[in-house]
C-alpha cells in the first residue's frame, strides 16, 4: 500500500470549501500526539479554497468483511475503496478512516484508498469449502460508484465475477454511474441475482450540494430509479439520513417522487452521529444553517436518549421516542398509500437465513486452476 502519513496537526475549522463537505479535520483519535495551529502573529500559509483530490492503492489482504449486526439485513460485504469522494457530511463511515492513519474530516474524502486483486481474494474465498452462499452487499462502507469508481472499475469487475459464479448481490448507491454498469445488473436481475436502492436524502438541489458535495442531483437519482426501474432490475428507494429539523418535512415528497420514477420499495434510517461525525456535523450546521443548528441537535437528542448519537443495536437505525416514532408511522403510512413494499434494516425481519427474494441455489463456486508441478 502506498501509505498516507498523519502530522497529528488538527486543522482548524475554515468554514465551507468549495466540493466538500466537512469544514476542518478533527485529528486522529490513534495519533499519540496531536498539534493544534494557532495565530501568533507571524505569517502563516493562507488556506486554500479547494483541496484536490489524492488516490493511494492498497493491496487487498481479504475482500470479504463479515458482520453480525441484528441490524443490518447482510452479513457480508466487499468494500472496493476506503474514504468517499462524495463528501456527505454525516456519513457513518468517517471514523473507520483513522484506521489508516488519516482524518475523518477532510482527509476522508480527498485523501481515498483504492483497493487492488479484489477478484482474486474473493475467487480464493468463494471457493473455501465450507462457503455458504447468501448475498454480497456492495458496499458496506463507502459508496461502489463514487467518482474514482469511473477509473478503477473495481465494482465493474467485482459484478462480472458475480454474474458468472450466479452470486446474489445487494447494491446502495447515490450516484449515477451505476447506470454505467446496466447490461450487468439487467443479467444478474433475469436471474434474480440483485437488488439496487438509491440513496436519496431531499429534493432540494441546494441543501443536496451543501450536505452532499459530490453525489448526484435528486433528478438524476430518480432517473437512475427509472431506467433501473426500465430495465427490469428490482430497484428501491432508501431514504437517508432523516435529518429531524432539515430534512424530515420531505419524507412523503421523496417517496412519492421514488414510486413515480419506478422504485417499488422503500426504507428509511434516521442520522446517526457516530464518534467524530457528530462535532463534524455540528460544525456544518454553524457553517450552513446556524439558525437552524441548536433546533435540529435538539431533535437529534430527543430521538438518541439525550445523546448526539446511540449506538445500541435496536435503536441506532431509527432512534427512539416520540419523533422518532412519529417518523416511523409517516413512513409506513405513506408506503401504504403508495403501494411501496417496505424494505427491513432487520436482518432477522429482512429473511436473511432464507432469502427468498435472491437466487442463492444456483451460486458456483469458482474454478481455480491447479498447478501441474
Amino acid at each position: 500500500m502506498d501509505h498516507y502519513h498523519d502530522d497529528g496537526q488538527q486543522r482548524s475549522a475554515t468554514g465551507p470549501l468549495k466540493g466538500r463537505g466537512a469544514t476542518y479535520d478533527p485529528a486522529n483519535r490513534f495519533a499519540p500526539t496531536r498539534s493544534e495551529q494557532v495565530d501568533d502573529g507571524w505569517w502563516q500559509e493562507a488556506t486554500p479554497d479547494r483541496i484536490a483530490t489524492v488516490t493511494a492503492t492498497e493491496s487487498a489482504k481479504s475482500a470479504l468483511s463479515w458482520n453480525r449486526s441484528p441490524d443490518l439485513p447482510f452479513d457480508r460485504s466487499i468494500n472496493p475503496y476506503r474514504g468517499c469522494e462524495h463528501g456527505c457530511i454525516y456519513c457513518y463511515a468517517r471514523p473507520s478512516h483513522a484506521y489508516w492513519d488519516l482524518s475523518p474530516g477532510l482527509d476522508f474524502e480527498t485523501r481515498l484508498i483504492a483497493r487492488t486483486g479484489l477478484v482474486e481474494r474473493l475467487t480464493e474465498e468463494l471457493c473455501k469449502p465450507g462457503y455458504v452462499c447468501r448475498p454480497i452487499n456492495l458496499s458496506g462502507n463507502t459508496d461502489a460508484y463514487q467518482p474514482i469508481e469511473a477509473e478503477h472499475r473495481t465494482t465493474r469487475a467485482l459484478l462480472e465475477r458475480l454474474l458468472e459464479w450466479r452470486h446474489p448481490v445487494t447494491l446502495v448507491t447515490k450516484s449515477a454511474l451505476i447506470l454505467r454498469d446496466k447490461d450487468l445488473l439487467s443479467e444478474l436481475a433475469s436471474r434474480r441475482l440483485v437488488r439496487v436502492m438509491v440513496s436519496l436524502t431531499s429534493l432540494d438541489t441546494e441543501l443536496k450540494r451543501q450536505l452532499e458535495p459530490r453525489t448526484a442531483s435528486p433528478r438524476a437519482r430518480l432517473r437512475v430509479i427509472g431506467e433501473l426501474a426500465d430495465a427490469g432490475v428490482p430497484v428501491g428507494t432508501l431514504v437517508s439520513p432523516v435529518i429531524p429539523g432539515l430534512t424530515d418535512h420531505e419524507l412523503e415528497r421523496l417517496l412519492q417522487a421514488a414510486r413515480d420514477a419506478g422504485a417499488s420499495t422503500a426504507g428509511w434510517m434516521l442520522l446517526r452521529l457516530p464518534r467524530e461525525v457528530a462535532p463534524l456535523f455540528e460544525a456544518w450546521l454553524e457553517s450552513h444553517y446556524p439558525e437552524r443548528a441548536a433546533k435540529v441537535m435538539s431533535l437529534i437528542r430527543q430521538c438518541r436518549n439525550g445523546q448526539d448519537y446511540d449506538s445500541r443495536f435496536g435503536h441506532r437505525m431509527r432512534g427512539q421516542g416520540v419523533f422518532a416514532e412519529l417518523l416511523d408511522q409517516r413512513f409506513r403510512k405513506a408506503c401504504r398509500r403508495l403501494g411501496l413494499s417496505r424494505r427491513s434494516d432487520s436482518r432477522l425481519d429482512s429473511g436473511l437465513e432464507t432469502d427468498s427474494e435472491l437466487d442463492t441455489e444456483s451460486f458456483r463456486a469458482p474454478h481455480r486452476q491447479g498447478s501441474l508441478f
